[in-house]
């Protein structure tokens, strides 16, 4: 069902003839560019209007996907087992990370030697 009214080409010639009359040839092309004028401001408005609409469809559909994204991310099976594997992961760690500290430690007693290291307290030093 179409609301807007359809017009033809003798409903057009009707309409020219009686703003022909009416309006009169010296005053019909300023009509015409008037009518102009303001058909060209109706649709730039109804343009303006369609954009701004569509640019909060757009919006919409962008908020909707994020929210989409981030519950993928949230309940994503990889990030689930990953977590997983460092929780279990974390102990082994820390007792590497001990290790890793005492190796350190001996390796630099090592590096000092028995001739730099410093003599006991109760031993005199060589001169």
């Amino acid at each position: 069902m179409n609301l807007l009214p359809q017009f033809g080409f003798f409903e057009l010639i009707l309409i020219a003839v009686v703003a022909l009359i009416v309006v009169g040839p010296k005053d019909l092309p300023k009509l015409m560019r008037s009518a102009g004028q303001f058909v060209a401001k109706a649709r730039r408005m109804a343009g303006e209007f369609t954009s701004a609409f569509d640019q909060m469809a757009r919006e919409t559909e962008m908020d909707e996907l994020r929210q989409e994204i981030d519950a993928l991310k949230k309940d994503n099976v990889f990030t689930k087992t990953k977590q997983e594997l460092d929780d279990s992961l974390a102990p082994v760690k820390a007792e590497l990370g001990k290790e890793t500290g005492a190796m350190k430690e001996a390796i630099d007693k090592a590096e000092v030697g028995p001739e730099n290291a410093a003599p006991p307290a109760d031993e005199p030093a060589k001169s």
